[in-house]
């Protein structure tokens, strides 16, 4: 029994032992750990937990910086902000949450689909954040919570700056338009930069000049508790508003040739500008939108029926729209053909009504079916004669063709100040090679020699074009912004320098002239295709018409728009420069699916001019029968 006992205490002895060794391993290994890591937190990490320590009682709150406005060059008001009044609530200062919303409900007329989404908001975000009940409150509104305000502790009425469009849709592809920074702009943007902000530049010119409207974000530094409660201000750095712009557009003048539209019922476009220095004067694209429903978000609905809509408001036709550029071109042409030696002035042509390639049998139709007989460069221009350009264009082959009409801006983006701008299509032979794997034959020639075929241009070339003619081959570049105001305490506005592209230069500078002659006498010669048009203008002017074919007609056939749907009528198109002398205007016109040029176009045009040069009258009403 004894010895039975002896052994039953070394047993107990070695396994304390064994027990003790095994704990005091384990406390060795945890007071290793905790020694590791207090080395790590405050040797290692002080910086970094010392900068973290402070923030938990210091914090910044962003103050976002007021968006600059944009006005016309006579400073109308074209993107504004205006206060906008929202109720708000945080959480953490209020109590009985879901019964004051109920009643709030019914003083605000909030609906189950809007209570849904708030509580929703109340449970996902912090509750020391005001939390958005509903914006844009009536004074009716405002006036009946500030009389209740002691019974809704935690609710506030905060004021906020909202972008505003006072016109509309009034010049709606120029502006463009602000929206709610989404993850898309995330992606892009300096995220310091637009603390507390939540709009930026979607379209047009807010896109474009974001950086200098958008302004610097500001700071309130205040400290705060614990759980997150503020206390006290520390100290602010206020934010710097944007900076205002001014355009070149004459928003008046924008107006009456968007109430010229909306009179004939046509959809199209006008461009008008000062071809001195590349001021835009006008950018119309009829139809267009009203731009405040983007600002907050546009509903589901209506941008889908912006988006079906056959007329396709969002769509800018100024900038973005290609169309074939017709007999708008001749002028250019011709010009063309005098550099490269293969015409000259005086040299005349028979034109019977049709022309034929040597050798071969089909037969390229002028508009006018009994021709217009012997022709030289004037009459070819005035009279708008396709055969003489068939001729010209023919042999002067594809290769110095598209190098001349190159230097006029075709086929390239001008560079004006606004996104996604269309270059459109001045055709060469090794891009048929490349997008058909087809030869470039000569009929493909015959047919751009008067603006048809593969050759399109957007209503912006067709205007930087005829100004580059008007000023004999001076070349500013088209733009919009004109002056910039830095400092919202003064009046001084600093005036953006002429952006200039290379000249034109051609070998003899009298053939700028031999152009001209011909697009004055379209507007004020006796058997000029836009003569009507021109008929009692009390300034001179120059112009060209054109008709751009839709829908392609076989050999032989006759083309019957009757017969045919609107969408595949003619285009109409109208380029012109007033006056003569000293030009202060050039300007291009389409009006889609009208019809003829002389007929629709011009008679749009004239109406430009008159309310450019005599702003204050009525406006002269003319109309052409020939295309």
């Amino acid at each position: 029994m004894k010895s039975r006992s002896i052994k039953d205490e070394r047993k107990e002895i070695a396994l304390f032992r064994s027990r003790a060794f095994a704990a005091g391993v384990f406390v060795f290994i945890l007071l290793l750990l905790i020694v590791s890591r207090a080395f790590y937190l405050q040797v290692v990490q002080y910086e970094h937990y010392t900068k973290l320590s402070k923030e938990n009682y210091q914090k910044h709150i962003p103050i976002p910086p007021v968006r600059g406005k944009i006005y016309d060059r006579n400073g109308e008001t074209l993107a504004d902000n205006h206060k906008e009044y929202a109720l708000e609530v945080v959480r953490d200062k209020t109590e009985n949450l879901e019964e004051k919303l109920t009643k709030l409900a019914k003083i605000f007329s909030l609906s189950e689909k809007d209570l849904k989404k708030i509580r929703k908001k109340l449970r996902t975000r912090n509750r020391y954040q005001p939390i958005e009940i509903k914006k844009n409150l009536s004074r009716k509104e405002i006036a009946i919570f500030s009389a209740n305000r002691p019974r809704y502790l935690g609710f506030d009425i905060a004021v906020r700056m909202e972008r505003t469009y006072p016109l509309k849709n009034i010049a709606g592809h120029v502006l463009g338009y602000v929206g709610r920074i989404d993850k898309r702009d995330l992606k892009k943007i300096d995220k310091k930069k637009y603390k507390g902000s939540t709009h930026i530049g979607k379209a047009g010119l807010e896109k474009t000049y974001e950086n200098l409207l958008h302004g610097e974000v500001g700071y309130l530094l205040v400290e705060v508790d614990v759980r997150g409660k503020h206390k006290k201000e520390l100290g602010k750095k206020r934010p710097v508003a944007g900076q205002d712009l001014y355009l070149s557009l004459d928003i008046k003048l924008q107006t009456k040739i968007e109430k010229i539209f909306e009179e004939t019922g046509h959809i199209g476009a006008v461009v008008a500008l000062n071809p001195v220095n590349g001021e835009v004067l006008a950018m119309v694209s009829v139809p267009s939108y009203d731009l405040n429903m983007f600002v907050n978000g546009i509903s589901h609905a209506n941008y889908k029926a912006l988006r079906e809509n056959p007329d396709r408001p969002l769509y800018s036709r100024a900038f973005q729209g290609a169309y074939p550029p017709g007999s708008t071109i001749k002028p250019m042409v011709a010009l063309a053909g005098l550099n490269t030696g293969m015409v000259t002035p005086s040299q005349s042509i028979r034109a019977p009504g049709y022309y034929r390639i040597k050798g071969k049998g089909r037969r390229y139709r002028c508009w006018k079916k009994s021709g217009h007989g012997y022709v030289n460069m004037n009459h070819a221009i005035y009279q708008s004669c396709d055969i003489y350009f068939y001729d010209l264009a023919y042999r002067m082959n594809i290769d110095r063709f598209s190098s001349e009409l190159s230097k006029f801006g075709f086929g390239k983006k001008t560079g004006i100040d606004l996104p996604h701008e269309k270059t459109a299509l001045l055709p060469t032979r090794d891009w048929k090679k490349k997008r058909y794997g087809t030869n470039w034959y000569p009929g493909d020639t015959v047919n751009v020699g008067i603006g048809q075929g593969y050759w399109t241009a957007t209503p912006l070339q067709l205007a930087h074009a005829v100004g580059i003619v008007a000023m004999h081959g001076k070349n500013p570049k088209p733009h919009l912004l004109r002056a910039v105001k830095h400092d919202k305490r003064n009046s001084k506005q600093e005036y953006v320098p002429v952006p200039l592209n290379p000249p034109v230069v051609l070998k003899k500078a009298s053939y700028w002239n031999e152009a001209i002659k011909g697009m004055v006498n379209v507007v004020h010669g006796p058997r000029g295709t836009a003569r009507r048009s021109g008929a009692g203008a009390t300034y001179r002017f120059a112009g060209k018409t054109g008709t751009a074919q839709v829908f392609g007609i076989a050999q032989g056939a006759k083309y019957n728009a009757s017969k045919l749907s609107k969408k595949l009528h003619d285009h109409a198109l109208f380029v012109a420069f007033a006056p003569v002398k000293n030009p202060q205007i050039a300007l291009a016109v389409i009006a889609e699916n009208a019809g003829g040029g002389s007929k629709h176009a011009a008679p749009i045009a004239r109406k430009v001019l008159d309310a450019y040069f005599h702003p204050n009258e009525g406006e002269n009403d003319t109309e052409e029968s020939e295309g």
